[in-house]
């Protein structure tokens, strides 16, 4: 199966990560993972206030901080991956990618806030289920 792993650097994130090393049918059971992390766009004033570079910096920084860690997690737990990232919001991003690349499941972590906040402030796993065709196993 090819799996998705959609990750933000959060304890939701890190609570998903155990669900997944912690069951060896997910784990080793021959799928393939891709490790995804959206970061959020610069807003264009300051980016052209900050120059290409710093926001270029900004970007791999960001990215550099969420996935290095899964990284070693799922090195120590023998779990081969793939990372990718993308500049955008992270339902929109997450649910575009899933799809564009033929993703079996996506699977992510998710705060559970409950309906009535949900429908106030909205979540990135609420916009993914909206937005994505593709299976999503949401990790509380």
């Amino acid at each position: 199966m090819k799996i998705l792993l959609a990750v933000d650097g959060s304890d939701f994130t890190n609570r998903m990560l155990s669900y997944l090393t912690a069951h060896k049918e997910w784990a080793n059971a021959g799928h393939a993972f891709t490790v995804f992390h959206a970061v959020l766009p610069v807003p264009h004033r300051a980016a052209a206030f900050a120059g290409p570079d710093l926001v270029h910096g900004y970007y791999e920084d960001d990215a550099r901080m969420v996935l290095d860690p899964v990284r070693a997690l799922l090195a120590e737990h023998g779990i081969q991956a793939r990372f990718e990232h993308r500049i955008g919001h992270p339902a929109e991003e997450i649910a575009s990618f899933a799809q564009k690349e033929h993703f079996d499941l996506v699977i992510m972590g998710s705060r559970g806030h409950g309906v009535l906040k949900n429908l106030v402030l909205g979540s990135v796993a609420t916009k993914v289920l909206a937005g994505c065709t593709v299976p999503v196993l949401l990790v509380r």
